[in-house]
């Protein structure tokens, strides 16, 4: 690998996303993934599918 991408590649080992950027990027990858084999798939079932998760997640607490 070139030494400039060794660099960038240390520098993106540090870097700690906020957990509303690691909620974003969990959506943005089953959004993706899902598309490729499901043309109905929509942000807005992504994002209601999430937010079913959370609610379940919070009341098995």
């Amino acid at each position: 690998m070139s030494e400039d991408l060794n660099k960038l590649i240390e520098l993106a080992r540090r870097v700690e996303m906020t957990p509303e950027q690691v909620e974003k990027q969990r959506r943005s990858f089953a959004y993706g993934n899902t598309k490729i084999e499901n043309d109905s798939i929509t942000w807005d079932r992504i994002n209601t599918a999430a937010e079913k998760i959370a609610k379940e997640k919070a009341a098995a607490r």
